[in-house]
């Protein structure tokens, strides 16, 4: 895993956050992973209801005028007026709790419902009652609470609409219609039948839709969140087996390096220079090795670990790739930074283990050994480009990029490296992504946004 682990453990501790980090900090899992999603959902209804408030005050307000001075039928003008000016005002102060930091409870929903049903009753109670075409509009209360209100409020709702329909029945101001020969409705009363249905659909076709992706939204967040939480939980339990794994690797390390110190002295090896130059690429992987285990007791706690360090962005690169090209069997290696601002930045474990992860990646599916890395800056994000030479991803292996054990090597709990690595990515705000090139092998590119790495005021 070449010390991804550690790093990683390292990384989640000291690298700046993301948003979503600062939102879920200090909540238990189950509650961090629904409440969070829940609450974005919330709110972005409650701007839903908000435009709909104004589509109704503006559509009472023009239905009551045609009703008045176009049809000439008698209405309490000043009382419907004032009703609407209750549910315009409600609405400015509903627009102003929407900009507040405060989460949306799901009550507050209901309540901004009651109130559209308060004052539709009133409207009603002045124009008719239950004689009113326009009292189905009851129906869009209700179908909008079955779909943003929990189970106990959209039942109230239900029962709140049904004691102002009954109530309608009985107590209201009646509405001067004209009538037409026989039991038929009249023209004035079919027209407002159709302009009620007309409403009704509409309104259920363009908010209900928009609700719905709100909620759906809502649900991806979930997974996305549950994803996470259950990748974090399999990172704590391989972070368990390095920790111990360091601990018995360090032994065999120690005795495997003073015996090529040792062999390295003996005069049948000193006088070969092929053997010899064999031994010191021997010496330099079990110091390799050595650095990776200390690496990982270091994030572990087992010692104390060093400060991540200032630096700035190409020194950080320079050193990392003429390291990696040392410390690896690389054939040919180009690295293009070309128009890439030195801005400073914060060096530390994970970050190096990261790219390397990616390289090293890059360099065993490639069989000439020819890796290239390409560093651009686009909109305040670094964006490290690194292809190969090899077959490319299956398109399985594209779907499943950077899960645990997947890995296209066919070694056993291979594929841990490109999740690791993704992990890092994610934590410091940016992604990993990957994808086959045209004229063939694969193209791994890392996208961090410059204002995680740089230290900040």
């Amino acid at each position: 895993m070449n010390g991804a682990y550690a790093a990683l453990l390292w990384s989640a501790k000291n690298m700046p956050r993301t948003r979503d980090d600062e939102a879920t900090e200090h909540t238990p899992l189950n509650e961090g992973a629904n409440s969070v999603p829940e609450r974005q959902a919330d709110s972005s209804n409650l701007l839903q209801l908000i435009e709909m408030r104004w589509l109704a005050v503006a559509g009472q307000f023009l239905t009551i005028l045609i009703v008045r001075y176009a049809l000439d039928i008698e209405l309490p003008v000043v009382e419907m007026i004032t009703l609407l000016g209750v549910l315009a005002t409600f609405n400015i102060v509903s627009w102003w709790r929407s900009g507040l930091a405060l989460p949306v409870s799901n009550g507050e929903l209901f309540v901004g419902l009651l109130v559209d049903v308060a004052v539709l009753t009133g409207q009603l109670y002045y124009s008719g009652g239950s004689a009113n075409p326009f009292i189905y509009l009851y129906l869009l209360q209700v179908v909008l609470g079955s779909v943003l209100l929990r189970p106990r409020y959209t039942w109230a709702i239900v029962a709140a609409t049904s004691l102002c329909f009954v109530g309608l029945t009985q107590w209201h101001q009646p509405l001067a219609l004209a009538t037409t020969e026989g039991h038929l409705p009249s023209t004035d009363y079919v027209g407002g039948l159709l302009i009620c249905f007309l409403l009704n659909a509409s309104l259920l076709v363009i908010f209900i839709g928009r609700i719905g992706r709100n909620l759906r939204r809502r649900d991806a967040r979930l997974a996305d969140l549950r994803q996470r939480a259950a990748e974090e939980e399999h990172i704590v339990r391989i972070g368990l087996l390095a920790s111990g794994a360091a601990h018995e690797l360090g032994t065999p390390l120690a005795t495997l390096s003073v015996i090529l110190g040792d062999w390295a002295r003996m005069t049948p090896f000193a006088a070969e220079p092929e053997l010899r130059e064999e031994l010191e690429q021997m010496q330099v992987q079990v110091a390799r090795c050595k650095a990776i285990v200390t690496g990982i007791l270091l994030s572990a706690g087992e010692t104390r670990g060093d400060h991540p360090e200032a630096t700035t962005l190409h020194v950080f690169l320079d050193e990392l790739t003429s390291e990696w090209c040392q410390t690896r069997p690389v054939k040919d290696f180009q690295f293009d930074r070309k128009g890439l601002p030195d801005v400073p930045i914060i060096s530390d474990t994970a970050l190096r283990q990261m790219v390397d992860n990616i390289l090293d990646n890059a360099l065993e599916a490639g069989p000439q050994g020819r890796v290239s890395l390409i560093a651009r800056c686009e909109d305040d994000t670094l964006i490290l480009r690194v292809l190969d030479e090899g077959p490319g991803f299956s398109a399985y292996m594209l779907q499943r990029f950077g899960k645990p054990y997947e890995s296209s090597k066919g070694r056993p709990g291979g594929g841990l490296g490109l999740f690791l690595s993704t992990n890092v990515a994610r934590t410091l705000g940016g992604s990993i992504q990957a994808h086959n090139r045209s004229g063939g092998g694969a193209e791994v590119i890392i996208t961090l946004p410059l204002s995680t790495l740089m230290p900040s005021e």
